[in-house]
This record gives structure tokens, sequence and C-alpha cells, in this order.
């Protein structure tokens, strides 16, 4: 089985290519791709003996031939272009200096922080300092800052299922 397939063939779709699983199989070149993957399938002692490929899946060659097709493969030449077109476009867009500068920023979190005049508000605490720094805020009493005759909840609104009226099971 040799490799059937030529470049010049995908510029002529309606051109007959022979297929290298059967070689009574005539297929058009829009189609053969297709019919190839059909093939392969029905002709596994076939499709053993052949390798595809790296560069186009359309050629299929001797497991034996395919580093000398490799070397010699025409769609090679093709790829190895785009690859070298493709590391110069990506070192130029390296080393061309972006435009975009960061802004000057003026914020110091740190100095806000220490000039802070606000402590934060947390629930059922009161907070007493003597300065402003967060350092000092010291918590010395707890309020729960109900209305008087009013207590906590002791239970959920609802009964968790793993719980039954206080038994465990």
């Amino acid at each position: 089985v040799a490799d059937t397939y030529n470049p010049t063939d995908s510029l002529d779709p309606e051109k007959l290519l022979q297929c290298p699983y059967d070689k009574n199989h005539q297929i058009r070149a829009c189609r053969f791709p297709y019919h190839l993957i059909k093939c392969r399938k029905n002709h596994p002692d076939v499709a053993s003996k052949l390798a595809t490929c790296p560069f186009n899946a359309r050629h299929q060659v001797p497991r034996a031939e395919i580093s000398h097709h490799i070397s010699s493969c025409d769609d090679r030449s093709c790829i190895e272009q785009d690859v070298v077109n493709q590391t110069r476009s990506l070192r130029q867009e390296t080393l061309a200096e972006s435009p975009w500068q960061c802004p000057p920023c003026d914020e110091d979190w740190d100095k806000d922080l220490w000039e802070q005049t606000s402590t934060p508000f947390v629930w059922g605490t009161t907070h007493y300092s003597d300065n402003n720094s967060p350092a000092s805020n010291i918590v010395t009493e707890h309020k729960n800052n109900l209305a008087s005759g009013m207590r906590v909840p002791k239970s959920l609104p609802y009964v968790l299922p793993w719980k039954n009226n206080g038994n465990a099971q």
C-alpha cells in the first residue's frame, strides 16, 4: 500500500482517490477523510499495517515506510512554515513594548487603618477605646440589645431531622 494522496488533489474536490484499505474503492477527494474513518473500521487487518502521517491524516503509509514519508511529506513544509511564522510573531509581540502603564497609586491601606475613627460593628457588643487606633479597641461589655421582657430563642424555628424532641437516635 502506498501513499496515494497528492496535495494538488485537495484543490479538486471531485478528483477520485484510491482507498488505501480497499483498492477497489475510488473516493472523491472531498469525501476521502470520512471514507478513511469508515474503511479503517471495516478493515482492521490492513489498518494495523498502516500508519497515519502526523502532518496530514489523509496520508496512510505502511508502517515500515512512515519515517521516510515523514521526512519527505509535502505537508511537512507547510506546517513547519506555520510554526516558524507563529514563533516569529510571538517574539515580535513579546519584544514590542506595551504602551500601557500602571497608574500611580496614592492609596495607603495601613495609614487608612490607623486613621480610622469608627470601630467596626459587631452585634451584641459595645466597644470603648481611649484613642482611635484599632489595636486599643477592647470589648468591655456584652449586651444582647433586646427590649426588656424579650429573650433570645432557645431553639431553631424548625426541627432538625436528626433530633426528635431532644431524644438522640
